[in-house]
């Protein structure tokens, strides 16, 4: 009912019939026991079946997607960058994606980030659009985001920010699933999914970088992914998060994917040989109660 009337309320600020800022309450205890800290990981040169290996144990996409949802996938499409450049995230990962959530009866599959280089040269230099180009099926739209669909949100359990402009179709999306990269980033240290979701915020997202960390988990507890599935195909060590120098670059063939958020990242956070307690993100995100970050209470499973 929480999330019911949450959504009415961005669909009357949206129209224009309601002056009150739309918030969206969750149980802090609910929100701990619903997590599933089931990770799988797998690794291999053929992308797309990878992306089978790594859905499977988690009960397959229909787990996620039912028939008619709306679905956003939310990659990294942020940078002028060529796929093995590793600052996106991969086009054949994002592509069985939106291809497993159409098999499932999606009645919608979105695909779009808010860049910051411009726009269209990374949607066509991240090799995503034109690797989805040739899904043809109206139920796909891959966009720019529109700047009148950001909508003001209270983040009423927020710690360091209370509230933020979230795109639209996010807070609508019936499954959201966060497709991050994994790389190096100067502030975060690392980037993975928790930070990938400032890709739906709208306003001066600079703003955020004082205290990232704990806005990164305030930010989820209003944008809480169905699924997030980790490219580690090939990882950026250093000069993050737009990289360019194929030395900073390191192949990796891995994908981690989980209903668990915060076991996502700090599963992740091993790849780079750091531990999950020394990113401020997981650590802000696991005292909310939105996950795992504890690797020895995880179940662990490599395809």
């Amino acid at each position: 009912m929480e999330r019911r009337e949450f959504l009415r309320q961005v669909a009357l600020w949206s129209a224009g019939l309601s002056l009150s800022i739309p918030h969206f309450r969750i149980c802090e205890a609910l929100a701990a026991e619903s997590q599933d800290s089931l990770l799988v990981h797998a690794t291999g040169k053929d992308y797309l079946a990878l992306v089978d290996r790594v859905l499977a144990p988690l009960g397959g996409m229909g787990k996620f997607v039912r028939p008619s949802d709306k679905v956003v996938i939310k990659p990294n499409i942020g940078w002028d960058r060529k796929p093995d450049q590793a600052a996106n995230t991969h086009p054949q990962v994002v592509l069985a994606l939106v291809q497993h959530a159409l098999d499932a009866g999606a009645a919608q599959v979105l695909v779009f980030d808010r860049t910051c280089n411009e726009e269209r040269r990374c949607y066509v230099n991240s090799g995503i659009e034109e690797a989805l180009a040739g899904i043809k099926d109206k139920r796909l739209k891959v966009f720019h985001p529109d700047e009148r669909k950001y909508v003001p949100v209270d983040i009423v359990r927020g710690k360091a920010v209370n509230r933020l402009d979230i795109y639209r179709d996010a807070l609508e999306a019936d499954s959201y699933i966060n497709v991050p990269v994994a790389k190096h980033h100067g502030l975060s240290r690392l980037t993975m999914g928790l930070k990938n979701s400032m890709g739906v915020l709208g306003g001066r997202r600079g703003a955020l970088h004082h205290n990232l960390g704990q806005k990164l988990a305030d930010l989820a507890t209003v944008v809480q992914p169905k699924l997030t599935v980790i490219d580690a195909t090939r990882i950026l060590l250093a000069n993050g998060p737009q990289g360019g120098n194929l030395k900073d670059v390191r192949v990796l063939d891995t994908l981690v994917a989980s209903a668990d958020p915060v076991a996502a990242d700090a599963y992740t956070t091993t790849l780079f040989g750091l531990q999950p307690k020394e990113i401020d993100s997981t650590v802000a995100a696991h005292a909310l109660g939105l996950g795992e970050m504890d690797l020895a209470k995880m179940k662990i499973i490599k395809a």
